[in-house]
């Protein structure tokens, strides 16, 4: 038996890190909802000539960095299922249970929530409106959404969310191997990144929406972290000793 494969002792989670600059990004992106960031941003990448974004039409970001990275993304959660399904039946496998299992759930709830708040807030693409070639009248995420016949389903961002969900890996590796877990922190938030970006430039998202998407993730898979995988020294302790004796 391995004896590094045992689960280890979590370092110190700084809540106030971890919790505070999500929080503050959110509260500046309400602010933002007094600008029009958005709008100037998303102008940035409507060529008015051709009247339409100027990657709408792209091979490379449609069929490249959108629906082949989402493929690989789905085929890297596929194996993350079989890794936790053979927890159960590996021997090899079974201390990584609870990393593998949280993974999993991570994966799972940082890109489901992201369809059914889409149909519920209703925000229309850039595409979609009268600004950028579309019929669609522009309202911002906190206004009333006009009437139409075809809801918005843009917010929150679905491919950001492909890349920023790999948030995950960089909690299922904190414990263990920490270094491999800021790299992949890094990793998870360029590729969401490069997402959020190449889905501008098709018209497909504003900014907001991918910060926003990026946020959510980030909280989600904190979120199963800290009740799947956290444990500091002195939980730990307690479940070792779980009836010490008073001294």
């Amino acid at each position: 038996m391995v004896t590094t494969s045992a689960r280890p002792i979590s370092r110190p989670l700084n809540l106030w890190l971890c919790l505070g600059i999500p929080i503050a990004a959110a509260i500046m992106l309400v602010l933002l909802e007094l600008t029009d960031l958005d709008m100037t941003l998303a102008r940035l990448f409507y060529d008015p000539v051709a009247g339409d974004f100027i990657g709408r039409h792209s091979y490379f970001l449609e069929d490249i960095l959108h629906d082949r990275a989402k493929q690989v993304v789905i085929a890297f959660s596929v194996f993350a299922i079989l890794g936790f399904v053979g927890t159960f039946f590996l021997d090899r496998l079974k201390p990584f249970k609870r990393e593998l299992g949280c993974l999993v759930l991570s994966l799972g709830l940082a890109t489901s929530f992201v369809t059914p708040v889409k149909a519920v807030t209703a925000v229309q693409c850039p595409w979609s409106l009268e600004q950028f070639g579309g019929h669609e009248t522009y309202s911002k995420l906190m206004e009333h959404r006009p009437a139409t016949d075809k809801p918005g389903r843009c917010w929150p961002g679905g491919h950001a969310a492909t890349g920023f969900t790999l948030f995950a890996l960089f909690f299922v590796l904190r414990d263990r191997r920490p270094r491999l877990a800021r790299q992949a922190f890094v990793f998870a938030f360029a590729l969401g990144s490069v997402f959020s970006i190449s889905r501008m430039m098709q018209g497909a998202h504003f900014f907001s929406h991918n910060v926003w998407t990026a946020i959510f993730c980030w909280l989600i898979c904190l979120g199963a972290y800290y009740w799947v995988l956290y444990r500091p020294a002195s939980k730990a302790a307690t479940v070792m000793n779980p009836h010490p004796i008073n001294a």
